[in-house]
């Protein structure tokens, strides 16, 4: 009887525990289903996909589109958190002069009255326990091996340790400010972008000061145009922060912030306002209709005005015009292209003019096609025409190419003759340049020794 008793209530509690577990269970499944129902009506996706990859969770998330405006901003807010995380980061004005007194402090005596403070390993070791744990981020011993100077006591120069943690502090500065101005986050800056960096540079740099507003606009395109001409010459809208890093330019255009800038390196300067003020007075005096835009007949009148019509003539059918017409951006790469031919850039752009059948190489043919109007301009001016076959000999012995019968760019720039081979081509002066280089030579020895 007892034992009945038991039998029951245990089947009771069993029946009671499976309950509660088919509970739970039905709870549960009611919830992953209402779950599922949600998601897919969330994602606009079937539920024939289920189990298949189109219900694989995302490994890259795309750049939110501008119409999407909460992701557009959260995006935004997110990464200007990020950039104030990495700029707090860095070492400020007051806490690198605490470096310097701490470097000046600990430096070995010196060996002459003329040589620098140096310092050995020992005492770098001690200073990287005195500075600030930001600091002490810097004083790695790879950098105690890059600053090496062939010092026969292993030390190193605290002047060139001081200046290298200086410019990396800049660069990491530069890149958090630049970055502001990367609307995609890509790293990368659009036109767009750079020209509103520059823009509010402007009022930063004391050389500028003299600048109207009015012409504020102008000079920016200026300043533009060189950072993408050549750090984009395959035109692709954009350039990368890492590249603008790397190049001079940035050096160059903040270097207006000194107030007592030489007038020679202000001259030699592309981003100081004489430059800027020169390059735009040239193309406003060319415009001499007036129009705000360069015809044929008036960018024959740039320079000396030597360069042949069959020259002009390729530069506005390779280029981007408006009605036939030249418009300042297209003009300011022009001037960028014949006023650096040596560079690389600069060749790829003309190189691009001379290539008239767009082969990829030039041939005795687009040779000889541009040679010709040289020949024309000689007998203009009553000289007597140079053969071809001799100026064609003498440009493929320059550049060597690797085929014999043609020259591609990579041959060009390889030879380094590019700048002479462009003008001989298209310049009369710069042929006559050449084709008298000789005399030239001598007279100028004679001025010197008079």
């Amino acid at each position: 009887m007892m034992s009945s008793i038991l039998k029951k209530k245990l089947r009771t509690a069993t029946d009671r525990r499976a309950t509660l577990s088919e509970l739970k269970q039905s709870l549960k499944k009611s919830e992953e289903d209402e779950f599922k129902e949600e998601y897919l009506k969330l994602t606009g996706k079937s539920e024939n996909l289920a189990g298949t990859f189109a219900v694989i969770p995302p490994f890259h998330k795309p750049i939110p589109k501008e119409d999407d405006l909460l992701q557009y901003k959260l995006r935004e807010e997110a990464r200007a958190h990020f950039l104030k995380r990495r700029s707090r980061r860095l070492l400020d004005n007051t806490e690198l002069k605490e470096l310097w007194v701490i470097l000046d402090a600990n430096t070995s005596p010196p060996s002459s009255p003329s040589e620098e403070q140096m310092m050995d390993y020992a005492q770098y070791k001690a200073v990287s326990k005195l500075v600030s744990e930001k600091c002490r981020g810097y004083l790695t011993p790879t950098l105690y091996a890059k600053l090496q100077q062939k010092d026969r006591l292993g030390r190193i120069s605290i002047m060139a340790l001081f200046n290298y943690i200086m410019r990396k502090v800049w660069l990491h500065q530069t890149r958090i400010g630049l970055s502001l101005y990367d609307v995609t986050g890509q790293g990368f800056l659009r036109e767009s972008d750079l020209e509103n960096y520059i823009l509010e540079l402007i009022e930063t740099l004391p050389q500028l000061d003299g600048l109207e507003k009015s012409f504020h606009s102008f000079y920016v395109c200026t300043a533009v145009r060189k950072f993408f001409f050549f750090l984009d010459p395959m035109r692709t809208g954009k350039i990368r922060i890492q590249d603008i890093l790397s190049c001079s330019f940035l050096d160059d255009l903040l270097e207006l912030r000194d107030n007592e800038l030489p007038k020679d390196a202000q001259d030699a300067n592309w981003f100081s306002a004489p430059s800027a003020l020169r390059v735009y007075g040239q193309y406003l005096n060319l415009d001499t209709d007036h129009n705000g835009m360069l015809s044929h007949s008036e960018l024959l009148k740039y320079g000396t005005g030597t360069h042949t019509p069959v020259f002009i003539q390729r530069i506005f059918q390779e280029c981007l015009t408006y009605e036939g017409e030249m418009d300042y951006k297209t003009y300011l790469d022009f001037v960028l292209a014949m006023e650096n031919k040596k560079e690389p850039q600069a060749l790829q752009y003309l190189f691009r003019i001379l290539d008239v059948n767009q082969s990829g190489y030039l041939s005795v043919f687009s040779l000889h096609f541009f040679f010709r109007a040289i020949q024309e301009e000689m007998r203009v001016h009553n000289q007597d025409p140079v053969s071809f076959e001799d100026v064609k000999d003498e440009i493929f012995d320059m550049v060597k190419p690797k085929d014999p019968s043609r020259i591609t760019l990579s041959d060009l720039i390889r030879s380094k003759q590019g700048e002479t081979v462009v003008s001989i081509l298209t310049d009369l002066n710069g042929f006559w340049s050449y084709e008298n280089r000789e005399v030239l030579v001598v007279d100028s020895a004679e001025g010197e020794d008079s």
